[in-house]
């Protein structure tokens, strides 16, 4: 039986197309967006692999200026400062409120699950006006191991005082399903635009093409 849904923040529930302006205007090109993103998980990721933690924010500033280099442009601090910190008011995907109050009417635990740090976190939530759906949130940062290692799906089932296979993860991230699949949790994938599940390991027994829809399949399958 599933007790606890932990969501993810980033691109799973909140729009990071909001920043593409800053990318337009500070790198030329809104597509660089895509890149930052990836390559802030990379640098997060090696710093996992390699014991070497690396928290979100820090990632983040990292990759803007590195990417920055590679198309041979210059940021200040100042400038990329100004970037990262619109990380604390992206808006919500327009299906999310809605979903999340459908899904408070059930006894299932909310949670956010995030690797953003726990400021950047609740800043989130807020400003995006969904906060008060959740009860509880979990940043990775915490302890220091950032999803997909198991340390932040366990941390969830700890918190809540549930097993592993009550906790189900949703996310929009190939590798945070996976992560959460290996921990021992459920999992339900959002197939956002762009995304889709990996062909390896565990599969999710919930696919569905936005918040919204995963909620429906969730309210099928985990509640009585």
């Amino acid at each position: 039986m599933t007790k606890v849904i932990a969501f993810d923040v980033n691109e799973t529930l909140l729009d990071l197309s909001s920043l593409d302006d800053a990318f337009e205007d500070l790198l030329g090109s809104a597509a660089l967006r895509g890149q930052w993103f990836a390559q802030m998980l990379q640098l997060s990721f090696v710093g996992g692999l390699t014991g070497e933690y690396v928290d979100f924010t820090t990632a983040q500033h990292a990759a803007l200026h590195m990417l920055a280099e590679r198309h041979g442009h210059t940021l200040t601090t100042d400038e990329a400062t100004a970037v990262v910190s619109r990380m604390s008011s992206l808006p919500a995907h327009p299906e999310v409120p809605g979903a999340l109050r459908r899904l408070r009417t059930t006894d299932l635990t909310l949670v956010a699950l995030t690797n953003s740090i726990q400021t950047v976190a609740e800043a989130q939530l807020t400003n995006a006006g969904i906060r008060e759906h959740f009860d509880g949130v979990i940043s990775a940062d915490a302890v220091k191991r950032l999803k997909p290692a198991p340390e932040p799906y366990l941390t969830v089932a700890r918190a809540f005082d549930v097993d592993p296979a009550e906790v189900r993860l949703v996310a929009a991230h190939s590798w945070d399903v996976s992560g959460a699949l290996a921990a021992g949790c459920k999992a339900a994938f959002v197939t956002r635009p762009g995304m889709v599940p990996s062909p390896l390991g565990g599969r999710p027994d919930i696919v569905g093409t936005d918040v919204a829809d995963v909620v429906d399949q969730i309210m099928t399958m985990d509640t009585e």
